[in-house]
């Protein structure tokens, strides 16, 4: 299954549960996650969207790294996977 038919199912589903997501294409920031979720009780996520088998960049590994201090962030490949570096 293609990277955007997961990225949309997993949209589908998280604004379903009531969540609000928003894709970010371009940040001032290479390497962020795909999505940001902010769910109804107001705590935010981040989700990289990857094809099955596939693993984060480095860049990626990084940013989420950052960002964990932060908010929970996910890697999503069919299956949510809580980041852990």
């Amino acid at each position: 299954m293609s990277e955007s038919k997961i990225q949309s199912k997993l949209i589908n589903q998280l604004e379903s549960e009531g969540c609000y997501v928003i894709k970010l294409s371009v940040t001032n920031k290479t390497g962020i996650p795909d999505l940001v979720c902010i769910r109804p009780s107001g705590i935010a996520e981040f989700y990289e969207v990857k094809q099955p088998g596939k693993q984060p960049r480095e860049l990626q590994k990084y940013r989420m790294k950052e960002l964990s201090k932060y908010v929970k962030c996910f890697v999503h490949d069919g299956e949510t996977k809580l980041f852990k570096e």
